[in-house]
């Protein structure tokens, strides 16, 4: 019997795990999928000598980590590897702004827009610099974050701080129109919100898109050398090494309570697992609360509040292996490993409003990754194995495009999807689709059939928007990875922080693992001495 099952083995799953083995627990890890990672996998197989990065492939947060960093993963095997630019932003126009590594490239590539611009990125670096270390606590750890909201409160003490707060609250097209004269940092901003489902109207997108920006700003977009699938394999060799298991085509279907206290897992072919301190999932909120325990289990509200469960949008991708670069009009597009496409705000605002109304887009907003400019070890030289994505409603009113788009996902509207996405790239690269020596499409259906927590290739576990986030998230009033189960712990992106390759969600379940445990034996201790006193026993005196 271990002293704990971990249900899922994603990087947050296995981030748990490796931080339980550290403190002397024996831990089992079950994963349905064949191989471990969750989003966080690679492949060849779009074509022979190509490495295609199944879902998730640039990693900010997980560079910005301190749980990671403590994880020491280099020692197991990973390396990380950055291409010359973190993002660029082109204009069909041959404009394009640039997020370099170098504050001044940025700068300068902003000033080019409106001089003048690249001061005020510097004035949001600044910002960032003096609140940097605070902030990524306080995104890292449980909520409320005690330690950083303390150090922040005294630090933007008086008119500062307010400032602060309502710029981080500000909808990114207000803070883009406040910050910047000329367009080239509202793109960067606007289209690093969009990372996350926040519609350039939406209140907090500003903040998030700044957080974003300024990430790749300090961190740049990192990728392993290999493939994704390179920081999964550090992971899991990690956890052998510290005497851990792991059981990939595990598929958990219960989580087993007795005494309102989780006790272990059956698996879908009617294995039981116990655990004997305690069980921590690395599953979607609405998997835990409304499949693997029983509503009885449940408080009421919990069960009501998950009626409100948000999911954030629906994702389409599609994979590409190219005989050549990409031919930007925009030289600089050309060294950036993430490239946002879209012409402009508006044209963002515009693809999340057909989204808000349940429409397909006509013209996509498209993240494009270029994974042999980041990494020369993902396709022979000479050639690009490059991907995008796009969002799409999860529920599909109708087709803003002229193609009749239903969500049915059959081969057809697969295929037409992946074509105007390729439209959308012929825009800011005219030629790309001529390179093209081999495709491959995952659409909504075929993400989640990959990993269970994509629903419809949700990439957050849950909305990024203020009502569920903090102590809203994943329902109100809580914002901690304990649930209303003893010792069954959420160690999801559907617990605070979220979405992203970071590990906090899985350090956080850990360690309120570790914790409630703890408090347990000091109870059980108080109850014995009790008892003893009750009994006249000789009492020894604690040291």
């Amino acid at each position: 019997m271990p002293d704990a099952v971990v249900i899922g083995a994603g990087p947050n799953g296995l981030v748990a795990a490796n931080l339980l083995a550290d403190a002397g627990w024996s831990v089992t890890v079950l994963e349905e999928q064949p191989e471990p990672g969750g989003a966080v996998r690679h492949d060849s197989e779009v074509a022979p000598g190509f490495v295609s990065d199944l879902f998730s492939s640039f990693y900010p947060l997980a560079a910005a980590s301190d749980v990671l960093a403590g994880l020491r993963l280099t020692d197991h095997g990973l390396r990380w590897s950055h291409a010359p630019h973190v993002v660029a932003h082109p204009l069909t126009d041959g404009g394009c702004a640039v997020l370099d590594r170098d504050v001044d490239t940025t700068a300068a590539s902003l000033d080019a827009f409106a001089p003048g611009d690249g001061q005020a990125w510097r004035r949001l670096h600044d910002v960032w610099e003096r609140y940097r270390a605070d902030i990524l606590e306080a995104l890292f750890t449980p909520f409320p974050p005690v330690r950083a909201t303390v150090r922040l409160a005294a630090r933007l003490r008086g008119g500062g701080g307010l400032r602060l707060a309502r710029t981080l609250v500000l909808p990114v097209r207000r803070m883009g129109e406040e910050e910047f004269r000329g367009e080239g940092g509202r793109l960067l901003l606007a289209g690093n919100a969009l990372h996350a489902d926040l519609a350039p109207e939406a209140a907090g997108s500003g903040g998030f898109g700044w957080l974003m920006s300024m990430l790749g700003q300090t961190y740049g977009f990192p990728v392993p050398v290999g493939g994704s699938g390179a920081l999964t394999a550090a992971l899991v060799h990690r956890l052998l090494a510290r005497g851990g298991t792991l059981h990939c085509g595990r598929r958990v279907s219960h989580v087993v309570v007795r005494d309102r206290r989780a006790v272990g897992v059956r698996t879908a072919d009617g294995e039981a697992v116990a655990a004997r301190r305690a069980v921590l999932a690395d599953v979607s909120v609405p998997a835990l609360y409304g499949e693997l325990v029983d509503p009885g289990d449940l408080p009421a509200q919990v069960l009501a509040d998950l009626r409100r469960f948000q999911w954030d949008f629906a994702t389409f991708k599609v994979d590409w292996a190219l005989d050549g670069p990409v031919p930007w009009q925009c030289e600089d597009a050309a060294r950036a490993g993430t490239v946002h496409l879209s012409d402009g705000v508006d044209e963002l605002t515009r693809f999340a409003a057909q989204i808000a109304m349940r429409q397909v887009p006509d013209r996509p907003f498209a993240l494009f990754g270029q994974m042999t400019t980041s990494d020369p070890t993902r396709s022979p030289p000479g050639t690009e194995s490059a991907w995008a994505y796009t969002h799409v409603p999860h529920d599909i009113a109708g087709d803003a495009g002229d193609a009749g788009i239903t969500g049915s996902w059959d081969d057809r509207e697969q295929q037409v999807m992946a074509d105007r996405v390729e439209r959308q790239v012929e825009r800011f690269a005219p030629g790309f689709r001529s390179l093209i020596r081999a495709r491959r499409v995952l659409a909504p259906p075929t993400l989640q059939s990959l990993d269970a927590n994509l629903h419809g290739g949700a990439l957050n576990g849950g909305t990024t928007a203020m009502h569920q986030q903090l102590v809203f998230r994943p329902v109100p009033g809580t914002g901690r990875p304990e649930t209303p189960v003893a010792g069954l712990f959420l160690a999801s992106a559907g617990a605070h922080p979220g979405g992203g390759v970071h590990g906090a969600p899985g350090a956080n379940a850990a360690r309120a693992a570790l914790r409630q445990h703890r408090l347990a034996g000091l109870a059980r201790l108080q109850r014995s001495l009790t008892r003893r006193d009750r009994t006249g026993a000789k009492r020894k005196p604690l040291a």
